[in-house]
């Protein structure tokens, strides 16, 4: 059985790896880029704000499927997802989908497990992605933690990068 093009990329990409990690240069150029690639019902799991995102985690760990439908609803609040040439309604509709899922398999343990890991990819995207302030969710979520000042309000910026500034705009 001869070796697949896939499994000599893959050793290619280890071996750069591995002469990068001895601080050898390689002279090859191999470039080396990971790019997950996410199932319809994976992508459709929307960038929330964290705090939601713990809450849907805390729901879904409960109550499986129960944070995932509540996912649903930011969808229609504006909250973005890796399916941005689906419409909205379609993008809840996999959401719903994913927690009748998750509600149905929970018998079996396997959908209590899913809604779980779902729950924690919820949080892992709240935190890798910047949170806009101009969308409903955000207003909310400043409107909460009494944020709102104007010289911030309406700007997309990560949550990092929003607190130093606020910091600053204190200060000054």
């Amino acid at each position: 059985m001869e070796p697949s093009h896939k499994d000599a990329e893959t050793a290619a990409a280890a071996a750069a790896v591995a002469a990068a990690e001895r601080g050898a240069s390689s002279s090859s150029g191999v470039v080396v880029q990971v790019r997950e690639k996410k199932g319809p019902l994976r992508a459709a799991i929307p960038y929330m704000p964290f705090p939601v995102a713990v809450i849907c985690l805390f729901l879904n760990t409960f109550v499986p499927g129960l944070g995932t439908f509540v996912s649903a609803f930011t969808v229609l609040c504006g909250a973005r997802t890796d399916l941005p040439d689906r419409h909205v309604c379609c993008v809840f509709w996999l959401n719903i989908a994913a927690a009748l899922i998750q509600i149905l398999t929970a018998i079996v343990m396997v959908g209590w497990i899913m809604s779980i890991f779902w729950g924690m990819d919820m949080v892992i995207l709240a935190k890798s992605k910047p949170t806009c302030k101009g969308s409903i969710i955000a207003a909310v979520e400043m409107v909460l933690w009494a944020e709102i000042t104007p010289s911030n309000s309406g700007v997309c910026m990560s949550q990092e990068h929003y607190t130093e500034e606020s910091h600053h705009n204190e200060l000054s």
